[in-house]
């Protein structure tokens, strides 16, 4: 996109009354921003959306100075722009009726025909969530999922963490402009972020991390991955803003179940007993649900002769290879392995060709 271009958009994003719906509507009709305000005022009137208010904030010519600020901003700080009718615009966040016409980022980020999920939750994240968090993303690891959240405290900021831990790309969605950081605290991850991954954010320079940003942020969340995961929830909070997006664009939505008497499982409850929400115990319900597991096995497994095995993976092929086949619970009470943690290693042990799983739970050495 040309200077010229992105001067004149940024220009329509900026009238007053221009929402991202009806930005799309009128480049539409137009053809270009630019034609946009060379078209004539009888002519715009005709357009399904357009009164006299925003007939006359049309005329209002300080949104070209407030574009060359913005303009100035992006050239000085190379800033990468997304158009939504351009190739690198993320391709699901595309299809989403109110996605941004503009998408500004930074950092390295890789978008293209990959895995992507979104994981939100509490502020509060509770030792629960954190280790729930944390063996996720572990046994997710080997699919290279791309992991995106809202830079946030608590579920946020710890999915992002260990998204890097695991060398993982992973996208921040910003509720405020590329020019600030927030909370200030997180400072201190922007630059491992950006490393592989980075900062995705609609706002301008100009814009601050104001209440009603979080909602907008939230939609981006939830429209540019295939699923969204609520770690931990009250009943109320941004997180099932998020899932409510993510419901609306008929994107998956995955929900960890929590005790009843817990304050931030009280959310994630909800989201399940409404149908909002799959359940989510492990790496495994993710992958079964989102047919990650489909390419794999269209794949035939020609095991190594010489396989590196862990400890534990060592102690269940031993057992399989004794016994036969065998359901899952069979396998963890045997190997002594709590059911959560058993479900990452069998994951492990069939990326690496050494067992397959069989209907009914089953597995079995190979």
């Amino acid at each position: 996109m040309s200077d010229q271009e992105l001067f004149y958009l940024l220009a329509l994003l900026k009238v007053d009354g221009v929402g991202d719906i009806l930005a799309k509507r009128l480049l539409l009709h137009c053809g270009s921003a630019e034609a946009f305000f060379k078209t004539k005022t009888n002519q715009l009137a005709a357009i399904d959306g357009i009164g006299s208010v925003l007939l006359k904030n049309i005329k209002d010519k300080t949104v070209f100075e407030k574009a060359n600020v913005e303009l100035e901003f992006i050239k000085a700080n190379t800033v990468k722009v997304s158009f939504f009718q351009e190739e690198q615009y993320p391709e699901r966040l595309k299809h989403c009726f109110d996605a941004p016409v503009l998408i500004f980022s930074a950092g390295n980020i890789d978008l293209k025909k990959r895995k992507i999920i979104s994981i939100v939750g509490t502020r509060q994240i509770t030792s629960y969530g954190l280790e729930f968090c944390r063996t996720l993303l572990e046994d997710l690891a080997p699919l290279d999922p791309v992991i995106v959240s809202g830079f946030a405290y608590g579920v946020d900021i710890v999915a992002h963490q260990f998204a890097m831990d695991n060398n993982l790309q992973t996208i921040g969605v910003l509720a405020h402009g590329l020019n600030q950081v927030y909370p200030k605290a997180h400072k201190k991850y922007i630059g491992r972020m950006e490393e592989k991954g980075g900062f995705i954010t609609e706002f301008w320079s100009s814009s601050n991390p104001d209440r009603e940003n979080f909602v907008r942020r939230n939609r981006i969340v939830a429209g540019i991955s295939e699923a969204t995961i609520v770690i931990e929830s009250a009943d109320r909070g941004g997180s099932l803003i998020t899932a409510h997006f993510a419901n609306e664009y008929n994107r998956d939505v995955f929900a960890v179940p929590g005790r009843v008497t817990d304050v931030y499982s009280k959310g994630c409850n909800d989201l399940i007993k409404t149908q909002k929400a799959n359940v989510l115990t492990s790496a495994a319900d993710l992958i079964y649900m989102l047919n990650w597991d489909i390419e794999n096995k269209a794949k035939p497994v020609q095991k190594q002769l010489f396989v590196a095995l862990d400890t534990e993976e060592q102690n269940i092929y031993d057992f399989l290879i004794k016994n036969g086949k065998e359901v899952l619970d069979i396998i963890a009470l045997r190997c002594d392995f709590p059911v959560y943690k058993i479900s990452g290693i069998l994951l492990k042990m069939e990326l690496k060709g050494v067992i397959r799983p069989l209907p009914g739970k089953l597995f079995e050495a190979i």
